[in-house]
């Protein structure tokens, strides 16, 4: 009994060490998984044989029998074809050479025409019995006897004089009426398909063609039946890959799809008559039967949807039996909560106190399972939030100390933008009207400044921002700075980031201008924007000394070199301080690149004593 305790002992150990997900997929591997793969693979697999396996030959037979109904068809329409020719006193009538008199012209509709009318009325599934002759003297008699001529510019029928054999057979689609009677009829036209026998009496003479009609409606009358088969459809491909069928009463909606019949085709030449394939995510059953005569096959489509509602039916069951096996978990799972849930409780409790505000809480979960582990780490959680709860407070009072002594030394901008509207008011007063309107373009840099509400901006600000500014420097430079804008007003609101242009106009103040062009002229800055293949181009260009080719070289490493590597190689240079080693260039540069990508960005053209110019590329 002892031996036995140990061993329970030493099971229960082992099982709390386990992690609750090897916990849990051991329980669903030895109730449901293992049982459920076993039964639903060999449910599955045999169903679903024997399931297509009725499929396919349930639909073989209908083809057979749709193949058998169109071969008695035929046979009619040859053999009415051939009633007709073996009419002895028909072919008198085609071949005379004479016109017939009245009285011979009724004997002969009383006669053998009235036989013809018979044939034809008895067979209401025939549509016509045309009779196409090419003698002179033969009169038409409606509706069964016409002229050649009325025909002779349809296809079928050169097609058919060109043939060297006697009988063809055709699918003629929107086949119009032998007599243009009148406007509305001439746009009428029915599908046939259309027995036509050449006839020969005597044998070397050619007297015209019999044309047996049958509406492709009544021939093919599964594939254009508007009472459709829910779950399959027939069509009618002919040797030009061509689809007929009833498309206004198509269940699945296919339209001409050549890479579909090239499947069909190929599974048919390998010698498939029927076959399995997708289309759009269904799966479908294809039964091809052929037709010597019309050398067309009929392709019957069936839905494989049904056979899979079936299966699912079987699937159902299988989850019928696991809800089964579920209750079984349910039941296991309830007495395993005893053992595993049971710290978890704790725990949850222990952290719905530190919720409320109690952080001296006192975990009792100790054990070598995930829950232990996430207890030991929730007790270093709390330790650790007492000692940021203690330096967050002693942050927070210096935090507080230095913000007083920030508004101590803050500045009012108000008090700024008063005192220069009051200096400005004074040099009216006193007639310095340059001192003037200097305070006025200060004021405004200085607000364009200190208003940072968004990093963007509109093109407009930024061009009126550079006019404040080259306004200001031309008291410097005794007004020897033009500034032109060559800028259309549909780009004016185009967004461009805030401060853009001020370190370019900066740069081309700072080296564009020498004692020469002082002495000489003026620099001229020049600044005009467009659009070039999807992107927004301004480009900025003086006419300053420019640059060599070696400096522009540098430039233009300067501005696309890592951070570290131009730390490293610039570090040391005087004239980082100065500003003048391209840091404004390199700044503008990276801030449009953070932006936007490295699509776009600067670049700058120059030649040294004539021109610099610098172009921003931004998206549209």
């Amino acid at each position: 009994m002892r031996r036995v305790h140990d061993i329970v002992d030493k099971l229960k150990h082992s099982f709390d060490s386990l992690s609750i997900q090897i916990k849990l997929i051991g329980a669903y591997i030895l109730i449901i998984l293992v049982p459920v793969i076993i039964l639903s693979n060999y449910l599955f697999s045999e169903f679903y044989g024997n399931t297509i396996k009725d499929i396919v030959k349930e639909n073989n037979f209908v083809m057979e029998r749709e193949l058998l109904d169109i071969t008695n068809k035929l046979d009619l329409m040859e053999r009415t074809a051939q009633l007709t020719v073996s009419d002895d006193q028909l072919i008198e009538y085609a071949s005379s050479d004479s016109e017939l008199s009245v009285p011979e012209l009724m004997a002969f509709e009383s006669t053998s025409y009235s036989y013809l009318q018979r044939v034809l009325y008895n067979n209401p599934i025939l549509a016509n019995i045309h009779f196409f002759v090419r003698n002179q003297y033969v009169s038409e008699i409606w509706p069964i006897i016409y002229k050649e001529s009325r025909v002779a510019e349809r296809p079928w029928y050169k097609m058919a004089m060109d043939e060297e054999e006697t009988v063809v057979w055709e699918i003629l689609m929107d086949e119009k009426d032998v007599l243009d009677r009148n406007p509305v009829e001439s746009k009428q036209s029915s599908s046939y398909v259309s027995f036509i026998r050449k006839i020969h009496y005597p044998t070397s003479r050619y007297l015209g063609m019999i044309k047996v009609d049958m509406r492709i409606e009544d021939f093919f009358n599964r594939a254009y039946s508007n009472t459709q088969d829910r779950q399959s459809r027939f069509f009618i491909l002919d040797g030009q890959n061509q689809l007929y069928t009833n498309m206004t009463a198509s269940l699945f909606g296919f339209e001409q799809d050549d890479q579909r019949i090239a499947e069909w085709r190929n599974n048919q030449e390998a010698g498939h008559s029927s076959f399995l394939f997708s289309d759009e995510g269904s799966d479908y059953l294809c039964v091809i039967g052929h037709i010597d005569k019309l050398n067309v096959d009929l392709v019957n489509v069936i839905s494989l949807k049904t056979t899979y509602s079936k299966i699912d039916h079987t699937r159902n069951t299988v989850i019928l039996v696991v809800v089964v096996l579920l209750v079984l978990l349910a039941i296991t799972t309830f007495f395993m909560q005893s053992i595993v849930l049971k710290k978890l409780h704790i725990l949850r409790d222990s952290m719905k106190k530190v919720r409320k505000g109690d952080f001296n809480v006192d975990v009792q979960v100790v054990s070598g399972d995930e829950v232990g582990e996430l207890a030991h780490h929730f007790r270093q959680m709390l330790k650790k939030i007492n000692e940021l709860i203690v330096e967050a407070v002693s942050k927070g009072a210096a935090t507080k100390e230095a913000e007083l002594q920030s508004l101590r030394n803050q500045i009012d901008a108000h008090f700024l933008y008063n005192t220069l509207e009051n200096l400005k008011m004074l040099a009216e007063i006193e007639e310095q009207y340059t001192i003037s309107d200097a305070l006025t373009s200060l004021g405004s840099i200085m607000r364009y400044n200190l208003k940072w509400t968004d990093d963007r901006v509109q093109l407009r600000h930024e061009i009126q921002h550079i006019q404040h500014y080259i306004a200001i420097m031309n008291i410097r430079y005794d007004h020897k700075l033009r500034l032109e804008v060559d800028i259309p007003d549909r780009y004016m609101d185009h967004e461009l980031l805030k401060m853009s242009l001020q370190p370019i106009v900066e740069n081309a103040l700072k080296h564009g201008m020498n004692s020469d062009l002082l002495k000489q002229g003026e620099l001229r800055l020049h600044i005009r924007a467009f659009v070039l293949e999807e992107s927004f181009y301004v480009e900025v260009t003086d006419n300053g000394s420019g640059m060599s080719e070696d400096k522009l070289r540098s430039l233009h490493e300067k501005l696309f070199l890592d951070d570290a590597v131009f730390k490293s190689r610039f570090s040391e240079d005087p004239m980082l301080k100065q500003g003048s080693n391209g840091i404004g260039l390199r700044n503008v540069n990276q801030r449009i690149q953070m932006y936007y990508g490295y699509d776009y960005g600067l670049r700058i053209e120059s030649e040294q004593g004539s021109y610099t110019k610098v172009i921003i590329k931004m998206p549209l």
